[in-house]
Parts: C-alpha cells; sequence; structure tokens
C-alpha cells in the first residue's frame, strides 16, 4: 500500500484493523516521522531549515511564513496540512494520521495535543483504530496544553483557552474553555 493509498483510506473514516496493511503503513510512515522529528529537536535549526524539515515530514510544501519551536512530535506526519503564518510553540504533539487541517494565521501555544484516533470500544479489538479529521479556521488561537479530540472542526477567528479539552466543534469567533470545553463567549 502506498503513502497515497493510506491517505485516501484514512479519508474514509473507516476501521484501522490492527495488523492490517493499512495498520502496517502507519507503522512505515511513524518511523519516518521519528527520523524526522529526532533531527527538528535534536539539534538547532534556522526558520528555512525547519521549514525544510516540516515539508519532509508533511510529503507537502510548507509555506515559508511557518515558524516552529521545538520541541515537536507528530506519529505521521503525512496527514498534516498547515496554512500560511501558522506558528507552533514548543511541546505540541499531533496525531495526525486521521488528518490534521491547520488554516491561515493560526497560533497554536505549549503542549497543545491533536489526536485524530480513537481505540475501539471493545477489548477484543482495542487495537483497532477509528480515523476522525481536525479541522482548524483561519485565525484560531489555541492556548497551552489545550487538548483537541478526533472529529473536532474549530471555526474561524475562535478561541480555545489554555488547558481546554475540546470534544465538540467550536463555532467561529466563539472562545471555549474548560474540561469539557464549553462556550465562554462570543467574539
Amino acid at each position: 500500500m502506498t503513502t497515497q493509498e493510506f491517505l485516501d483510506y484514512m479519508k474514509t473514516g473507516e476501521t484501522v484493523t490492527a495488523g492490517s496493511p493499512v495498520h502496517e503503513v502507519m507503522h512505515r510512515l511513524s518511523q519516518e516521522a521519528i527520523r524526522i522529528t529526532l533531527d527538528l529537536n535534536g539539534r538547532y535549526h534556522t526558520p528555512e531549515e525547519i521549514v525544510a524539515l516540516m515539508s519532509e515530514l508533511t510529503g507537502r510544501e510548507v509555506d515559508e511564513s511557518f515558524r516552529l519551536f521545538p520541541p515537536f512530535n507528530t506519529d505521521c506526519g503525512k496527514n498534516l496540512v498547515f496554512g500560511k503564518r501558522v506558528f507552533v510553540n514548543s511541546g505540541c504533539k499531533f496525531q495526525d494520521q486521521g488528518g490534521i487541517t491547520i488554516g491561515d494565521d493560526v497560533l497554536i501555544g505549549q503542549n497543545v495535543v491533536i489526536a485524530t484516533l480513537n481505540h475501539a470500544m471493545d477489548p477484543d479489538s482495542r487495537g483497532d483504530m477509528n480515523p476522525k479529521p481536525v479541522h482548524i479556521g483561519n485565525k484560531v488561537w489555541i492556548g497551552a496544553n489545550a487538548t483537541i479530540l478526533p472529529g473536532v472542526n474549530i471555526g474561524e477567528g475562535a478561541i480555545v483557552a489554555a488547558g481546554a479539552v475540546v470534544a465538540k466543534d467550536v463555532p467561529a469567533r466563539t472562545v471555549v474553555g474548560g474540561v469539557p470545553a464549553k462556550i465562554i463567549k462570543t467574539l
């Protein structure tokens, strides 16, 4: 199975069965992501070098306006899309197999976690995974230590407060916070 076939499969939202060919590709891509992120996190890189490493990690050109403060971790990379003028602060962990799309002018605080996979509820199939993409709209600000769960869409101009656990979609131009995150106010 090619990387593109893997990405196409993940877009379907179908279950990834443990030990299946899709699961094997996940492991292969994870090994490549580990190699690239260890290079990224292991020594100083100029902003231009970081853009080049992130382009290698994602398999697509990352805009020269992209900025990241390492360390950064992801377990796939190939299902991660960044817009223009995105800033990712240090310590972020993205689980992008299910797909993470980040719009333009997005600020992501320290230690943010974005997850796109859930394991099966049935203990006998717990190794199986269910992908759901995360979409982050333009001009979103995600505060430090927030967690974005699988399948969440964050609307344009929204703010996710520090420490929030976002399990449901966030409407545009709202502020959400808490565990689980709830609307605090409209902008």
